[in-house]
């Protein structure tokens, strides 16, 4: 019964912007924390940013200043607006629970972000 629909992925020129959208079930809002994790090609999946239930907010040194997470309570529903996008930010973009130390140990579909040059 747990769910996460990620969705607003696209492929955009570098500087351009996007808003990704993720559809979860109350059990993973129910977390401390949740958050956007990414995967680009070749690479290991890395968490970009987090939202705490008390509204702090933490970001990866390499999108801090450009990207901003956020949610909507009453409809179940997370956000990541990312502006001034590089090439570098390719990549599958996932939402999912936080927790300090741990990763997640299952996963939805993820959108996926192209940013060309």
């Amino acid at each position: 019964q747990v769910h996460r629909l990620e969705s607003g992925g696209g492929l955009v020129q570098a500087g351009g912007s996007l808003r990704l959208s993720c559809a979860a079930s109350e059990m993973i809002f129910s977390l401390d924390a949740v958050g956007w994790y990414r995967q680009a090609p070749g690479k290991r999946r890395e968490l970009v940013a987090t939202l705490t239930r008390g509204g702090t907010t933490s970001y990866a040194d390499s999108v801090k200043g450009r990207f901003t997470i956020s949610k909507d309570i009453a409809k179940n529903t997370l956000y990541l607006q990312m502006n001034s996008l590089k090439p570098e930010d390719t990549a599958v973009y996932y939402c999912n629970g936080v927790v300090n130390g741990l990763t997640p140990g299952s996963w939805g579909q993820g959108t996926q972000v192209t940013v060309s040059s």
